[in-house]
Order: C-alpha cells, then sequence, then structure tokens
C-alpha cells in the first residue's frame, strides 16, 4: 500500500502544536516578570524560612506594599508558603514549596548567565 501525503489539514495541524508551544509559560512568565518577583523566591530559597523583615532588608527601598503583594502573588501561586503564629507579637514566616524549589533550581542558571553578563559590561 502506498502512503498518501500529508493533507494540508495535517500541516496546519503541525503548525498550531508549534504556534502553541509557549502557551503554558503565559501565567508562570506573568507572575515572575512582576517587580521583584525572581528575587523573592531567591532571597527566600537562600535563607530557608524568612519573615518579612528579613526579606525586606535584603532588597533596600523596595515599597512595603509592592513586597506584601508579591508575597501575596506567590503564596497564591503556590510557590511560597505562609506560616502564621500565634504569638504576641505575631510571628509570620515564608518558605519555598516544592515547586517554589523547583523554579529557584531553574533560575540558577539564569542567574549565573545574568552575573556573566554584568562581568562583560
Amino acid at each position: 500500500m502506498a502512503e498518501t501525503p500529508a493533507s494540508s489539514d495535517d500541516t496546519s495541524d503541525a503548525q498550531t502544536t508549534e504556534t502553541n508551544c509557549y502557551c503554558p509559560l503565559g501565567g508562570v512568565m506573568e507572575l515572575l516578570s512582576r517587580r521583584y518577583a525572581m528575587q523573592v523566591i531567591c532571597v527566600v530559597g537562600a535563607i530557608g524560612p524568612a519573615r518579612y523583615g528579613e526579606i525586606a532588608e535584603t532588597f533596600g527601598e523596595v515599597s512595603s506594599s509592592t513586597l506584601s503583594t508579591r508575597l501575596d502573588e506567590l503564596v497564591e501561586g503556590g510557590y511560597l508558603s505562609r506560616e502564621q503564629y500565634a504569638e504576641i507579637p505575631p510571628r509570620v514566616e515564608y518558605e519555598l514549596t516544592e515547586k517554589g524549589d523547583e523554579l529557584r533550581e531553574k533560575l540558577d542558571p539564569l542567574l549565573e548567565w545574568a552575573d556573566e553578563q554584568e562581568s562583560c559590561v
């Protein structure tokens, strides 16, 4: 039996698959492209369970509303966990989730590359 040539429908399906391959990046990139998002992942990963003040110290002049919003978004996205302790004064700690730790590992080569680019300038 002779093979039949691919129809134009087969070609359009292949093109659709190729153009849609970046779709899963949409939500992740929307969150990670926000100011300080990747840095928060790296900082919390580096210092482990961290309180808000410890995180804020690493950024210098970041506004508290921006940092709080980013932390909330990363918790909502499943990259950070937020643990609130019933103490006085209240204590809240942030820690990477398994998903957040996996992301931090994926960011390491990007950070190394960015550091090399800064060295070249």
